[in-house]
């Protein structure tokens, strides 16, 4: 019986210990890649601003062929929405949304997932003349992960597994724009 009960509050005293260190966690996570385009930023920006030109170069677009995308508003607008609905799990059910627009700098969205989870997320993507005929470009994800969950977000390794989406993304966008 006192193995039981030492096992038992064994078991206890990492759940607390783990509970006490959620606490001081951050819950804030911030990802962001970027890439140079060999075109003039005026053309850059205004192809990203559109949502539909997001399935031509978003990794996340191409991960289930047979989602359903369904837009609403006037594309590259704010108040435009992109919607989609997949059976694949790795995709869901979810919608992003033109926030606000700093016209030929940046894009703000609101991502709101649906479906295997609920969560929102703030994304954006700006651009940035380097020279007339060259841009960067910068896709980048901000998130919170509530308490207790964010005792996951060391393990979960956000920079890397967004991160290299919004990479793949980016240099898909790039080869897109330099044809």
């Amino acid at each position: 019986m006192k193995i039981i009960k030492a096992i038992l509050f064994s078991i206890l005293g990492i759940i607390a210990l783990a509970l006490i260190l959620a606490l001081f966690m951050p819950k804030e996570y911030s990802v962001e890649r970027e890439v140079i385009i060999n075109q003039p930023k005026d053309s850059v920006f205004n192809y990203v601003k559109h949502l539909k030109n997001q399935d031509n170069f978003s990794v996340w677009a191409k991960t289930d062929p047979n989602m359903k995308k369904t837009f609403t508003g006037v594309d590259g607008t704010v108040g435009a929405i992109s919607a989609w609905e997949s059976t694949d799990e790795n995709v869901g059910v979810g919608e992003q949304e033109i926030i606000k627009i700093t016209e030929g700098d940046r894009i703000d969205f609101e991502l709101r997932f649906k479906s295997p989870f609920e969560s929102t997320a703030d994304a954006y993507m700006s651009t940035e003349a380097i020279s007339a005929t060259e841009t960067t470009v910068k896709w980048g994800f901000n998130g919170v992960m509530d308490y207790p969950m964010n005792l996951m977000l060391p393990f979960l390794q956000m920079d890397k597994v967004i991160g290299n989406d919004l990479q793949t993304g980016l240099d898909n966008l790039k080869m897109i724009l330099e044809k």
